[in-house]
């Protein structure tokens, strides 16, 4: 079925493009049969994120075929979370789903996934891989990581996603950060739902995985992991850490005054120890101090968004 023209539609298909010409054509196809027969409305949003090959005159062509497609244009590539932004701010559907265009995951696949969400038992669905694929140890690594620190019970947390619009709401997502989308969810108390899905050989193109890229989203992840466990209170981290410093410094300062005074002993490298742990306990608990103002400007921040936001729902008892 061909959308209707309204302001809200029920499934919002987010499709991050960067050199993706040979691909698109095929998707979109797949995704106008899929998604034309699954008996909700529909749209799909690609994000031509800076693409340097022939994806721009091809999504021209491509949207004077199929009603259903939009089309968004980075002039520069700006990565997968600001497609999704991109994307999610001109699309009108209830739910989105993360889909590439890479033909990897195929589309008749996404009303399996949106099912769980409008049938009201879920508002994030991940998909868990099945099949081989290049970087499955890196992904393994990375999904264990997650369930440790974060205690999400969702076996793949980097594959398509299909989640309510109101997830991305008030979610603030960094260069890379669609990749903890699921945790930054969990922690904001929305349920979690995961269901198998093929992932197939790409058919052309390249991956845009690149072994630099690890050493990013291990820094990614413990900035999320802070983010998360102390972001709301980082006195709780820089208030510990200072004062076991302190304490540190404060006990060897007794053991070196015990020294210098009861036993006429001198021991210049602790004196430097107590300075350093004294300095350092007083600078985190300072760095905590700080942390705090900051942390409640964000909360004041989040309390005018959410009256905003109250102001332009009109009120159900009117």
């Amino acid at each position: 079925m061909t959308p209707p023209a309204a302001e809200t539609l029920d499934v919002s298909v987010l499709v991050p493009a960067k050199d993706e010409a040979s691909n698109l054509p095929e998707f979109v196809r797949l995704c106008g049969q899929a998604l034309g027969a699954a008996g909700f409305s529909f749209e799909v949003v690609v994000v031509n994120d800076g693409s340097r090959d022939d994806t721009g005159r091809v999504l021209r062509e491509l949207q004077r075929a199929h009603p259903f497609l939009r089309v968004v244009t980075h002039r520069r590539q700006r990565g997968i979370a600001d497609a999704l932004r991109s994307a999610g701010d001109v699309a009108r559907g209830d739910v989105f789903v993360f889909y590439p265009a890479d033909l990897q995951y195929l589309p008749e696949d996404i009303p399996r996934l949106v099912a769980p969400i409008l049938g009201g038992r879920a508002d994030i669905v991940t998909g868990t891989k099945q099949g081989k694929y290049e970087k499955a140890f890196v992904s393994g690594v990375y999904n264990r990581l997650c369930r440790w620190l974060f205690g999400v019970r969702v076996t793949d947390l980097n594959s398509v996603k299909a989640y309510r619009r109101e997830v991305m709401d008030g979610m603030s997502l960094r260069p890379d950060w669609h990749r903890y989308l699921v945790v930054i969810a969990a922690a904001d108390g929305f349920r979690l739902d995961s269901l198998p899905v093929p992932l197939y050989p790409r058919r052309a193109g390249e991956s845009k995985f690149t072994w630099r890229r690890i050493p990013v989203g291990i820094f990614d992840l413990l900035s999320v992991w802070f983010q998360l466990r102390f972001g709301r209170k980082p006195m709780l981290f820089f208030g510990i850490a200072g004062a076991t410093l302190f304490l540190i410094g404060l006990v060897a300062g007794v053991v070196a005054l015990v020294l210098r005074f009861g036993f006429g002993f001198g021991f210049r490298p602790l004196l430097n120890l107590v300075e350093t742990m004294v300095i350092s306990g007083i600078a985190l608990f300072g760095f905590g101090l700080i942390g705090e103002m900051v942390a409640g400007l964000q909360e004041e921040t989040r309390a005018i968004a959410r009256a905003l936001d109250r102001l332009d729902k009109p009120d159900p008892r009117d």
